[in-house]
């Protein structure tokens, strides 16, 4: 099996640079050769549909619905991307796609779209592709099967090597650059590139939109980040203080009263005892207590057109 796996992923990698060309060249009306490798592959389809072969004939005793297909597809190439992505711009400073204005995406390296892709291209791979192919490579010896399978991965081997050295002049350019934003470093590294071999002006083509990041640019972009909430949260408080203010503005002045004499009456009871007060205590609460009627009684005079109004 281990020989039907290697050749499963040169197929599967080769179709998977069929894919990726066409659909960018169409995208971009001009003829881009991508994958980070410089033969006709792209190792992440591999790599995806060999998971998805191995672990659906691990689940296969037990379930083969097409539904179980389809979500270990969803999961399985969704999390190789992913991880691709994350190492990939760890390794070299720089993001070879972006997700980031795309709905339901996540961290930008995966979003919906391709994720619902990867779940039906699984099913035609695993009920539709692999049979044909194992039907395919039947009746060719095992032993041209382990020589053409041990070929192939000395030529990917070799492709891998070339690939690293070209990535590593990538991420070197990166780090040696003094520009603070991303269009000025790809500018440089694009120029670099430019000026190489025909293996540096291959990669340079096939990935014109890498996003390329330095600390210089990931320190300035969380500056202007914090930046951005510091002024958020300022903005929130002025906003908060000022409808405070709008609203004691419009509080009407008898509710104010109101209030004011409830507390009054509130502090009053808690310092009058009637068995205990002077003379002079008891002339002025009476006095408070008289007051305080009239108060309620002339708050509002009718308007003349049937409305009520804060007398003064």
């Amino acid at each position: 099996m281990l020989t039907y796996y290697i050749n499963e992923f040169v197929v599967f990698s080769f179709l998977g640079w069929v894919y990726e060309s066409i659909f960018c060249t169409v995208r971009k009306h001009h003829w881009q050769n991508r994958g980070f490798l410089f033969g006709p592959v792209c190792p992440i389809y591999g790599t995806g549909v060999v998971l998805i072969t191995v672990s659906a004939g691990a689940l296969s005793a037990y379930e083969t619905s097409i539904g179980t297909t389809f979500v270990l597809s969803f999961l399985l190439c969704g999390t190789v991307e992913y991880l691709t992505s994350y190492v990939m711009e760890k390794r070299f400073h720089a993001r070879w796609w972006d997700y980031s204005q795309k709905p339901m995406n996540l961290h930008g390296r995966v979003w919906i779209g391709n994720l619902l892709l990867f779940g039906l291209a699984g099913i035609g791979i695993i009920h539709i592709l692999n049979p044909f192919l194992l039907k395919l490579l039947a009746p060719v010896p095992i032993n041209v099967r382990k020589a053409t399978a041990t070929v192939l991965l000395a030529v990917l081997a070799a492709d891998f090597v070339i690939s690293y050295f070209v990535l590593k002049l990538v991420k070197d350019g990166i780090d040696s650059s003094e520009a603070d934003n991303t269009e000025e470093i790809s500018k440089e590294v694009r120029q670099l590139l430019t000026n190489k071999s025909y293996f540096y002006k291959r990669f340079s083509d096939a990935y014109p939109e890498v996003i390329y990041k330095t600390e210089r640019v990931q320190a300035r972009l969380a500056a202007v980040k914090a930046e951005a909430e510091r002024m958020r949260q300022e903005a929130e408080k002025r906003l908060l203080a000022q409808k405070e203010k709008v609203a004691a503005s419009l509080e009407p002045v008898h509710m104010i009263r109101t209030e004011l004499i409830g507390t009054q009456d509130q502090l009053i009871s808690l310092l009058y005892d009637e068995k205990s007060a002077s003379e002079e205590m008891k002339r002025l609460k009476a006095e408070i207590d008289r007051q305080k009627g009239r108060l309620e009684n002339r708050a509002f005079v009718r308007h003349p057109y049937g409305k009520s109004r804060e007398n003064g």
